[in-house]
């Protein structure tokens, strides 16, 4: 507990929590709107959406009001978030609400990262903070994909019909930010590596000099 009487939000090693099962059924519930997007059933994708999206947000005041926040809740909500924007996605381009090329954008973006958080973690390094251009990125994303859902209903109806179009823009926007963010990442993470390699010369040259003393 911190010294102003208010529980530290500082992350501990547990996995039993209720913050941390609301995120697990998070993720559970994300195939389920997936095979209702591919459907064209918006209407019922978009209620297991929003009740989805209202337990993200009631997971994190739990965890930080009754002191439960976890290092696992820390790698859920990520992993959730990606689970839900590339699941989405690969419903909407089953059902041609969306070009395969977005799919293949999104998907490719996170197997690189998914691959520099693997050789991160060869280094003893956990994965990266998350930078404010990922964090808009995911969110454009999202309200993309909430905007493609919503036009699904009635395409014929041409207000809808806009709003098709402005969320494929906006879809744009959002994968562009995905990508920049990416390369960041990137950048971070080779940096990280090459310093870790420059210190392991360092210290293998000064064991060296020790032992020719």
């Amino acid at each position: 507990m911190a010294a102003d009487g208010k529980y530290s939000p500082e992350p501990r090693d547990v996995i039993l929590t209720i913050p941390n099962l609301i995120s697990a059924l998070r993720i559970i519930s994300i195939p389920v709107i997936a095979w209702l997007i591919a459907r064209h059933d918006m209407v019922w994708a978009l209620v297991v959406l929003a009740i989805s999206s209202a337990s993200d947000g009631l997971d994190g005041i739990i965890a930080r009001n009754f002191n439960q926040v976890s290092k696992l809740g820390q790698i859920l909500d990520p992993i959730a978030d990606r689970l839900l924007i590339i699941c989405s996605i690969l419903a909407l381009a089953i059902c041609g609400v969306v070009p395969w090329w977005m799919l293949v954008l999104v998907a490719a973006r996170d197997v690189v990262l998914g691959i520099l958080t693997l050789v991160l973690a060869q280094h003893d390094y956990g994965p990266l903070p998350v930078h404010f251009v990922g964090k808009t990125g995911t969110a454009v994303l999202l309200i993309s994909i909430i905007g493609l859902m919503v036009a699904d209903i009635r395409r014929s109806f041409l207000p809808l019909e806009i709003l098709h179009y402005g969320a494929i823009a906006c879809a744009i926007w959002g994968i562009g930010l995905y990508w920049v963010a990416g390369v960041i990442y990137l950048r971070q993470g080779v940096s990280l590596i090459r310093a870790d390699h420059r210190s392991g010369r360092a210290g293998t040259a000064e064991r060296r000099r020790d032992v020719g003393r």
